[in-house]
């Protein structure tokens, strides 16, 4: 038996992507095996959205290198968005000659072709399109979890802000039929599945050739029977429209967080970022959602250090964290993608500038992030068990409804489950409980 081990970095979508590639896999009969050093085929699906990524994709890929010079045929593999970057393909063509296939976001259709033709034949394979205007198939992949599902809704993005690499590796935005998004639940639902996750690069422009817009969609999924939870990431303020708002209100299983990017609290930045609203208008979304539904959680993305921000735009960043009062936020320093107009810009601001402002801003989204979670103490939550702690089998965690990890104690296996929790105790990334 042949094995594989997929080692990916990145989004939720990345995640999707690599469930797909190892249900083509698994299809092919390669067996997982737990030892990426170990197993015939390993495929990395990597990320470009950060520098940070990149170096350690690289870093992690010189490993191999060894393993081509040991018995047997391995064969690596790269694929996701990093190779849809000309430098990216043109780096690994020259200083990773020995990677047998590489491939794009858009090309994991390709895969089994190109893994048969790598064992036929011993060449090199490579397959990457810059912009397909056809669909992706959704194949049967393998799920990470019995419970829980990742469903592409859309691919790729129309809204080319300034600092996105994305655009250019996962190209323009398409929409599946919404018709067929609600039959690969229905099945999703039959064989156990309880929660879904519905996935784009901005999930609420979605729109079907039916004319079916995200709304609708997620009141189809809201009647399937068997679903429980309804999540979806990630949200653009700009297409957040109030018949989205009000399915927070009227949907039973719509789970009550959403995951908001503001990147920045700066008009001015906004507009260099190419956000298309301002703080203003974002403001006003999350005040309606509240108005909607009280019991919402709302996360972020933020950007600091942004190419000529100045310190009165990040204390406006600041000001608007403390008054949306983020349940949660991703904080991110800025690094340019070359290839997007933002790493062009000549304000780039100073690394030992963004650091200092990085700190600042993590200090303001902790102590948020703590205070609300105290709110939590005493409530009795339902909790979808995710699994059990690698260092102790009687301690599971899971989320609440808005996305709170919780962690407990129970005396049987109850993964997969949904249970009351009593919570004890909050942190400032957790909460701790006992089964009520």
């Amino acid at each position: 038996m042949k094995t594989y081990h997929i080692i990916t970095y990145g989004c939720q979508m990345n995640e999707h992507d690599s469930e797909n590639i190892a249900g083509i896999l698994e299809a092919m009969d390669y067996e997982y095996c737990d030892d990426p050093f170990k197993a015939d085929v390993v495929v990395m699906n990597t990320c470009s959205v950060r520098e940070h990524a990149d170096k350690r994709f690289f870093g992690m890929l010189g490993q191999f290198k060894v393993r081509k010079k040991e018995p047997g045929d391995f064969i690596m593999c790269v694929c996701g968005c990093m190779p849809q970057q000309p430098v990216i393909q043109e780096k690994i063509r020259k200083q990773f000659s020995w990677v047998d296939i590489v491939f794009g976001t858009q090309t994991i259709g390709d895969f089994a072709r190109l893994l048969n033709d790598r064992v036929r034949t011993g060449r090199h394979q490579f397959s990457i399109m810059a912009n397909n205007p056809a669909l992706p198939e959704e194949g049967n992949g393998k799920r990470l979890h019995e419970y829980k599902a990742l469903v592409n809704i859309t691919y790729g993005c129309n809204n080319f802000c300034t600092y996105c690499i994305v655009p250019y590796t996962r190209g323009r935005e398409k929409s599946r039929s919404m018709e067929d998004i609600v039959t690969e639940i229905r099945g999703l639902a039959a064989d156990g599945v309880k929660e879904v996750m519905l996935l784009g690069q901005n999930v609420n422009s979605f729109r079907d050739a039916n004319g079916n817009g995200f709304p609708t969609l997620i009141r189809a999924v809201n009647g399937i029977d068997g679903i429980e939870r309804i999540r979806f990431m990630t949200s653009h303020p700009k297409d957040l429209s109030e018949e989205l708002i009000a399915c927070f209100r009227d949907c039973e299983h719509l789970c009550k967080h959403i995951h908001l990017p503001v990147q920045a609290g700066s008009d001015r930045v906004l507009k260099r970022m190419n956000r298309h609203y301002d703080r203003a208008r974002y403001l006003d979304v999350v005040r309606r959602l509240r108005e909607a539904c009280p019991e919402i959680a709302i996360s972020t993305d933020i950007i600091v250090g942004f190419p000529g921000e100045t310190e009165e735009d990040f204390e406006d960043t600041l000001s608007l964290v403390r008054e949306v009062r983020y349940d949660s936020a991703f904080t991110f320093i800025y690094s340019p993608r070359e290839g997007t107009p933002a790493a062009s810009f000549e304000d780039q601001i100073p690394e030992d500038v963004k650091h200092a402002r990085f700190e600042r801003l993590v200090d303001a989204v902790n102590e948020i992030s703590l205070e609300k979670n105290a709110l939590y103490q005493g409530k009795v939550c339902d909790v979808l068990v995710e699994g059990r702690s690698k260092k102790d089998d009687a301690t599971y965690s899971g989320r609440t409804d808005t996305f709170k990890l919780v962690n407990f104690r129970a005396g049987c296996d109850v993964v997969g489950e949904t249970v009351a929790v009593r919570i004890t105790d909050s942190k400032t990334f957790s909460l701790e409980g006992e089964l009520a």
